[in-house]
C-alpha cells in the first residue's frame, strides 16, 4: 500500500491519508482553463451514476465539483499561465463519496460573504451547505480541496 501511495503522490503531487476502506473510483486531469469545468462536472456525475449513489447525489456532486474546480482554476495557481492540469479524484470511503481537486497554491480556501448583487464569491458557501463535510489539506506542491457526500446506505 505504501508503494502505491508513494507512486500516486509522485504522479499527482497530492498527498492522501489512505484508509484501507478507501477506494479510488476515478481520476481525471483537465487543462487549467475555465472552459474545462463542464468536463469535470460530467466526469463526477457519471461516476456517481455508475456507482449507484443515492438519488440526489449525482446532481449535488456535479454542482459541488463545479464550485471546487472553478476555485482551483481561478485561485489555485501561483502562475496561471504555467499552471499544471487540474487533477480530480473521486473516491469511496465507506458510505461517503469524496471528491478532491489539487492545485499548486498554498493559499487557504476562504468562505466569503458575497454582496447580494455580487456575481461570484458564493462557491465555498454552497459547498459548506450541501456537503456532508469539506476541507483542504496542504501537500508539498500546494493543497487539495475536497468534499464528502453521503452516497450509499
Amino acid at each position: 500500500m505504501e508503494e502505491i501511495l508513494n507512486a500516486y503522490t509522485a504522479r499527482t503531487g497530492c498527498l492522501h491519508i489512505v484508509d484501507p476502506a478507501l477506494c479510488i473510483l476515478g481520476e481525471k486531469c483537465i487543462p487549467h482553463e475555465a472552459r474545462n469545468v463542464a468536463s469535470a462536472r460530467r466526469f463526477v456525475r457519471d461516476i456517481a451514476i455508475e456507482w449507484n449513489t443515492a438519488e440526489t447525489v449525482p446532481e449535488t456532486a456535479e454542482l459541488l465539483t463545479s464550485e471546487i474546480v472553478t476555485n482551483t482554476i481561478v485561485h489555485g495557481a501561483v502562475n496561471p499561465a504555467a499552471a499544471p492540469p487540474v487533477h480530480i479524484t473521486v473516491m469511496r470511503e465507506g458510505k461517503l463519496m469524496v471528491v478532491e481537486t489539487c492545485d499548486s497554491s498554498n493559499t487557504i480556501p476562504q468562505i466569503r460573504n458575497a454582496a447580494p448583487t455580487a456575481t461570484s464569491g458564493r462557491g465555498l458557501t454552497v459547498v459548506r451547505e450541501l456537503a456532508h463535510n469539506w476541507g483542504w489539506l496542504p501537500h508539498p506542491n500546494g493543497k487539495s480541496v475536497w468534499f464528502e457526500l453521503v452516497a450509499w446506505p
